[in-house]
């Protein structure tokens, strides 16, 4: 059996196991959570006993799917080197790799000319395109983006805009900012975010693209919060790069994907130098060394490649493709109704947003609770109802002071607030955020907690720690 062959099989195999397990999970219409990794793990309480532990932390990290690790584990034992070994595995591995390749570029709907680069993250994708730009390029990005895309820019080439209230103010700013530009302006690139990290709010990516695009400018679309809950189709959006992480993805090892146009990639020196994006290396007299580099997608993606992180988020691509998305946008917009219509109940919280109630938005949801450090209210959360979310300024420091009314530039930590007394104020919030593998009952016990930790407060007494609420001993 060729290598071709054998990595089809490998690869058929796992995915009918997965979805005779998908449909015995969800049912013929598919209509529940998709099977995840940890649906099952029990946590202890500080009142006593062990509950199922509800993950609504997906934003940050989503539980790998059922079908995801199966794969994973089909290939594990035919793990080999990538495409410089003679060996059979190094040849199933290497073709393996380069089918998450495609299986990726069709997930995103790309053009034929695109290239997709295998990195670590959003964040290393980000940076790999930072690294890549023409030396005149100018940046424009929102105050409103995830660190990941707000920081990787050179401080002389960034424009930084200020947070819009809608969506068509979005557009209106990065237009009349554009239209700033000298009279005769170099090379321009917008980043924005698909989905916000903060809000869940939906961002006017298509329209900012066309902005873009008639200013002379290019456009990349930071998807980590918009690929796990949306289709993301780089023609249909018309932007022309695209930037995920597959932990986001229900895909763990540590991968992420930049995909998009080829030419400023190839023009510039690889990201990382070394073997993989080197062709040729010969000595010179002189003693130094010239180099040939790749011209593809390996010029990026120097050392041994994550082929099982690659493999990872081909086989998430698969099977959100197949769970349909249709189905899942829909289930994922119930839950979305049914926790803003609870958090809208009791007085004493406050959803954040920046477009209004009425903005359409994926399954990630911050607030805080009046009379409540949200450090405070996490831990007990955790501690008392064995629920999973995220308390700070979730990596989005200048977003989340905008909304809480503090100043953008105030110093803080991503996820560790600094150290208060259970009940005082601070500029931070609670993030709920969920998704496909969200089970309704996680989302009930949610709401659940939140209205009796509202009307009664704490039943365990807390203590600061390393700028932490935790339980006290």
């Amino acid at each position: 059996m060729s290598a071709t062959l054998h990595t089809a099989a490998i690869t058929t195999t796992a995915a009918a196991a997965d979805a005779a397990a998908d449909a015995d999970a969800c049912g013929a219409a598919c209509s529940g959570p998709l099977p995840v990794l940890g649906r099952d793990v029990t946590v202890p309480l500080v009142t006593g006993g062990e509950t199922v532990y509800a993950a609504l932390d997906y934003a940050a990290s989503a539980p790998a799917l059922q079908r995801v690790w199966d794969d994973v584990a089909a290939y594990a034992p035919y793990y080999g080197s990538v495409h410089r070994g003679a060996g059979y595995l190094s040849q199933l591995s290497t073709d393996l790799f380069e089918q998450s390749r495609a299986a990726v570029a069709a997930f995103l709907d790309c053009r034929p000319s695109d290239q997709v680069v295998f990195t670590r993250s959003t964040t290393d994708s980000l940076n790999l395109l930072a690294a890549a730009l023409p030396a005149d390029c100018r940046v424009f990005v929102f105050e409103t983006e995830h660190h990941a895309a707000l920081l990787p820019w050179r401080d002389e080439q960034v424009t930084h805009l200020d947070a819009p209230r809608t969506p068509a103010e979005a557009v209106a700013t990065l237009e009349r900012a554009l239209a700033d530009r000298a009279p005769s302006p170099g090379p321009a690139l917008v980043c924005v975010t698909g989905a916000s990290n903060v809000t869940g709010e939906l961002w006017p990516v298509r329209e900012l693209a066309a902005a873009a695009h008639a200013h002379g400018a290019r456009i990349v679309l930071d998807a980590a919060q918009l690929a796990p809950h949306h289709p993301v189709s780089v023609r249909g959006l018309d932007v022309d790069w695209v930037a995920f992480s597959g932990h986001k993805l229900y895909a763990p090892f540590g991968s992420g994907v930049l995909a998009g146009r080829a030419d400023w990639l190839q023009q510039a020196r690889p990201y990382l130098a070394g073997g993989g994006a080197s062709r040729t290396v010969a000595r010179r007299e002189d003693g130094g060394v010239d180099v040939a580099w790749h011209t593809g997608a390996a010029r990026h993606e120097a050392g041994s490649p994550n082929v099982i992180g690659a493999y990872a988020i081909a086989s998430a691509c698969r099977a959100l493709t197949e769970a349909g998305f249709d189905t899942l946008v829909a289930r994922e917009r119930r839950l979305v109704a049914r926790i803003r219509e609870g958090l809208a109940a009791l007085p004493e919280v406050r959803v954040l947003s920046l477009f209004g109630d009425d903005a359409p938005r994926v399954g990630v949801i911050s607030f805080v609770v009046e009379g409540w450090n949200s450090s405070h209210f996490a831990a007990a959360l955790s501690a008392e109802y064995g629920i999973g979310v995220r308390d700070g300024l979730f990596c989005a420091h200048p977003l989340v002071r905008t909304l809480l009314g503090g100043a953008p530039q105030e110093p803080g930590a991503c996820d560790a607030p600094e150290a208060r007394q259970p009940g005082e104020r601070s500029l931070n919030a609670i993030r709920v955020s969920f998704g496909a593998g969200t089970p309704d009952e996680h989302v009930d016990r949610f709401l659940r907690a939140v209205r009796e930790l509202v009307a009664d407060g704490a039943k365990w007494q807390y203590r600061t720690e390393d700028g932490r609420c935790v339980p006290a001993v």
